[in-house]
């Protein structure tokens, strides 16, 4: 089960978290809030991780 852990106001932003937490070893997707078609730029877009490593990505983003 997948879980939000941040929200981004665009594509780029969110491939950024995206590349961000799997350099910490976190599987990550990213998902279009709207429901509309992923790869869309100027779309806000949902963060999501497996549910059991939401803690570490609370732990992680403590730390910036």
């Amino acid at each position: 089960m997948w879980t939000e852990v941040k929200k981004a106001p665009n594509l780029m932003l969110a491939e950024m978290w995206k590349e961000y937490f799997e350099g910490e070893g976190i599987p990550t997707q990213i998902w279009p809030v709207s429901g509309e078609t992923p790869g869309r730029e100027l779309v806000e877009y949902r963060v999501l991780v497996p549910a059991d490593k939401k803690h570490l990505i609370e732990e992680i983003l403590k730390t910036l």
